[in-house]
């Protein structure tokens, strides 16, 4: 909801004239520390206070929230200056959100809140059943997680909120990694999820990131198909057995999963056995790039193997090491497919954009003395909606090569 009677008096914060006015006003939700003119008074801002950003020609362009500590100094939360930032107007943010999610999808767990593409700069929102785990990963929205937290309740119905605060990105803004409780009771258990015809379990309050990658959904679908009856599936950097799981319950014979995590791998077998797999699955915790060289060694091979690594490029300075580690990992997976067999690779990098990413995989597959042909190309799913203004909100990108 927005309103002018009764919007407070804020602060006004002003773009240089170098700054790009016209990509804000057409959707691009950030303005960087070297647009804005940073006066004494703007320095002083308390970080995530509102504001009123005005262009060049002192005309307000909207309702932003400011860090003066974050490369990101302003997110635009609503193009109305006078916007009134309560539960009420979060409640229509979320709103919004769940309407596209309960018609997309006929359980309740899903991305609520996919941060600025739904409205929500910095605010990531996934829904596990009657419990929510929230991510507030920009200053405002730390300011202002109340009334966040009772328009989630309210909108959605949820029991349980929980706050996650082990996101990267809240180290950039100033914030604490300190996860807590806001609603109702922390679950002591892991939640069970039924996704892709198997079930994953999900850790809320100690697992990665908030206990589960939805993000994946679509493309461990499109894997699920690749698999003959009875074939042999290999799932590295697998977390809680992601694409392992659903190739076992599309017909796979056996899964092999990989990480580097205990705890993660014993929720893998886990769903396993929960879906009566605990027969069929087996894992493998160490280095993901000595265990791919330690099962060339011992003359494994699969029908598909699938490469799901944590983000080796998360920035411009770190892409051309993380373009190397993803050429590297296509290197050793190659020789583990069998002739005719699938190898799915995956990047969450959004500084390694899709033909970056592709170009390092193929050339890893080459040097491996494989030929491959891309015969899919996978991203998030529709719950993990993008900005098209903002390039980072188009993270993921899946390959997927069947080899000869």
């Amino acid at each position: 909801m927005t309103a002018t009677s009764s919007a407070p008096e804020r602060a006004r914060v002003k773009l240089l004239p170098k700054a790009n006015a016209r990509a804000l006003r057409h959707g691009f939700p950030w303005v960087y520390s070297n647009e804005l003119v940073t006066d004494r008074r703007t320095r002083k801002l308390e970080p995530g206070s509102l504001a009123v950003l005005l262009d060049e020609a002192q005309t307000p362009m909207g309702t932003v929230a400011v860090n003066p500590t974050s490369k990101i100094i302003c997110r635009m939360l609503d193009r109305n200056p006078d916007a009134v930032i309560d539960q009420a107007w979060f409640a229509q943010r979320i709103s919004q959100a769940l309407a596209m999610r309960a018609q997309l999808y006929d359980a309740p767990f899903y991305r609520l809140v996919h941060a600025e593409a739904d409205g929500l700069p910095g605010v990531v929102i996934d829904r596990f059943g009657s419990t929510c785990v929230v991510q507030p990963n920009a200053a405002w929205a730390e300011m202002h997680l109340e009334a966040l937290t009772a328009a989630l309740a309210e909108v959605t119905g949820c029991t349980t909120i929980l706050k996650n605060a082990s996101g990267r990105t809240r180290g950039l803004e100033g914030l604490d990694d300190v996860s807590t409780c806001l609603l109702g009771e922390a679950p002591v258990a892991p939640v069970a999820v039924e996704m892709n015809g198997a079930t994953y379990m999900a850790d809320l309050m100690g697992g990665q990131k908030t206990g589960l990658f939805y993000d994946q959904r679509d493309n461990q679908a499109f894997a699920a198909r690749l698999v003959p009856q009875g074939g042999e599936v290999l799932d590295v950097f697998s977390h809680v057995g992601g694409f392992g799981l659903a190739m076992r319950a599309a017909g796979a014979g056996s899964v092999t999963c990989v990480d580097g995590s205990a705890a993660a791998l014993a929720l893998a077998a886990q769903g396993a056995e929960a879906a009566g797999f605990a027969d069929s699955f087996a894992a493998l915790q160490g280095d993901a790039f000595d265990q791919l060289a330690n099962l060339a060694e011992e003359g494994r091979s699969f029908d598909v193997v699938i490469c799901d690594p944590p983000a080796f490029a998360p920035s411009k300075q770190s892409l051309e090491a993380g373009l190397r580690a993803y050429e590297r990992i296509a290197k050793l997976a190659a020789p583990l497919v069998k002739p005719g067999g699938y190898l799915g690779l995956c990047s969450c990098s959004h500084a390694a954009d899709l033909s970056r990413f592709r170009n390092a995989s193929a050339r890893g597959i080459g040097r491996a003395g494989r030929r491959g042909q891309l015969i899919h190309t996978g991203y998030a799913g529709a719950d993990h909606p993008q900005l098209p203004q903002l390039a980072e909100s188009g993270y993921l990108k899946s390959v997927f090569f069947r080899l000869d």
